[in-house]
């Protein structure tokens, strides 16, 4: 069994401006400002080193070089297990972090699923990373998460999944956290409505739509400088 001193997390998130070249949110470098300051706090509470890698300290010329890069270079810092995330995932918890390093500490692999069928979190340890091998995954596409699944799979590796959460890539995303928001931090749940124009009465609204949401849902069958902070 790995020890949890040997774990370390990656935030892996671009500067709000940088974030925005890429998303389309009008207004919004203020809400992925807080997201990321958020998350960085959340990692924080876990008491494990927390390393944060925004466009300026990530190299390669393309998303998977960069990420593949900056999970290495975590490891190269003397760390046997290394928790990845972004900052794009408000519902993500402390508690989904400390889940993820008692699972790398008993030699899992951890994988924590996103709607949109990436991941939000996934948790490598040193010995089973490949570099090569993890730099060409289908990086950025729907088939992202099941393309890690079954290569962990191939690799014999036992895989420890966390529950499904919803990422911010699009205004839709945000309308979808919104069904949840009673779980959203209070100014990040103000900063969203006010990006979507509802500027008054938040907390009525709030509680408005999580009525419509259940009364809809009964009828609804379906469904390279390191950052060390």
């Amino acid at each position: 069994m790995n020890s949890l001193g040997t774990t370390a997390i990656l935030v892996f998130a671009n500067s709000a401006k940088e974030e925005l070249e890429n998303k389309a949110f009008p207004n919004g470098e203020q809400l992925f400002d807080a997201l990321t300051q958020t998350t960085l706090q959340k990692a924080k509470r876990t008491g494990l080193p927390v390393f944060h890698f925004t466009e300026n300290e990530q190299i390669g010329s393309d998303f998977g070089e960069r990420f593949t890069n900056s999970i290495a270079l975590v490891f190269k810092q003397g760390y046997e297990n290394v928790i990845t995330i972004g900052n794009d995932t408000p519902h993500l918890k402390t508690q989904h972090l400390k889940k993820a390093a008692y699972q790398l500490a008993l030699g899992k692999t951890v994988l924590g699923p996103s709607a949109d069928g990436g991941f939000y979190l996934m948790g490598l340890q040193k010995l089973n990373f490949d570099a090569d091998t993890f730099k060409n995954l289908p990086w950025q596409r729907f088939s992202l998460f099941n393309q890690i699944s079954l290569w962990l799979k191939r690799e014999s590796l036992e895989i420890s999944r966390l529950p499904v959460l919803q990422d911010i890539d699009s205004e839709k995303d945000i309308k979808s956290i919104l069904v949840f928001s009673r779980s959203l931090a209070g100014y990040i749940f103000k900063l969203i409505m006010c990006l979507l124009g509802h500027k008054s009465g938040l907390s009525y609204k709030r509680h408005i739509f999580i009525d419509l949401f259940l009364q809809r849902s009964l009828y609804n069958k379906g469904s390279p400088q390191v950052l060390l902070v």
